[in-house]
């Protein structure tokens, strides 16, 4: 079985640096649109089975764009929003106190203090594998897609890859990117990781 692992298109707020969680439900930026439309046309030829997705508009988004050259299947699920950040939604990064980025840096290491007002990592982690873990098991689909978000994608791979959460800074995860995982005689392996190649090439369909 393969799962590609697709995180959405940017958003105003990223290129702002403000921190976006999952109880704010952010739209694509022109840009991010421009990069979905790049990824829809690079994974043209790419089987997929079904889409599961967050139901985030700017991951929703992403899916259905994706989704234009397979109509294919897209399900919604409530447990792969973006973490919980609580207190944290909407401050940029640029502008946090001291305080508040010692305190995502501790939450981003150790995985089990919960965000003020939010959740933690492993919280996080428990939910998004259940979305997945039952088509793993299952293995009733040969190419499954997931598109969510910076932390859903890491807490996937890092579930599947059996890392610890203290190694979670030294990953990073851009938008419109993707990863894949292989999950065969070997057991789960990572095929490619944050991957947006595509995005510097001029022609993704062939001509």
């Amino acid at each position: 079985m393969r799962l590609l692992l697709v995180r959405h298109g940017e958003t105003v707020w990223n290129s702002e640096r403000r921190v976006q969680g999952g109880a704010k439900d952010t739209e694509l930026s022109e840009a991010g649109r421009r990069q979905v439309a790049r990824l829809a046309a690079v994974l043209r030829d790419e089987p997929l089975d079904l889409i599961l997705c967050s139901p985030l508009q700017r991951a929703v988004r992403t899916a259905e764009s994706i989704n234009e050259n397979h109509g294919a299947t897209i399900l919604t699920d409530n447990r792969l929003k973006e973490v919980d950040v609580g207190e944290f939604d909407g401050l940029s990064t640029v502008e946090m106190s001291t305080t508040f980025t010692e305190l995502l840096l501790d939450w981003w290491k150790g995985g089990k203090e919960r965000l003020p007002g939010g959740e933690s990592f492993h919280e996080l982690q428990e939910r998004c594998w259940a979305v997945v873990c039952p088509y793993i098991e299952g293995r009733t689909l040969e190419n499954l897609v997931v598109v969510s978000h910076y932390f859903v994608t890491l807490s996937i791979i890092f579930r599947a890859l059996g890392l610890p959460l203290d190694m979670l800074v030294r990953f990073r995860m851009d938008p419109a990117s993707i990863s894949e995982l292989e999950f065969g005689r070997f057991g789960p392996r990572l095929v490619r990781f944050n991957d947006r190649s595509y995005l510097s090439m001029r022609d993704v369909s062939g001509k």
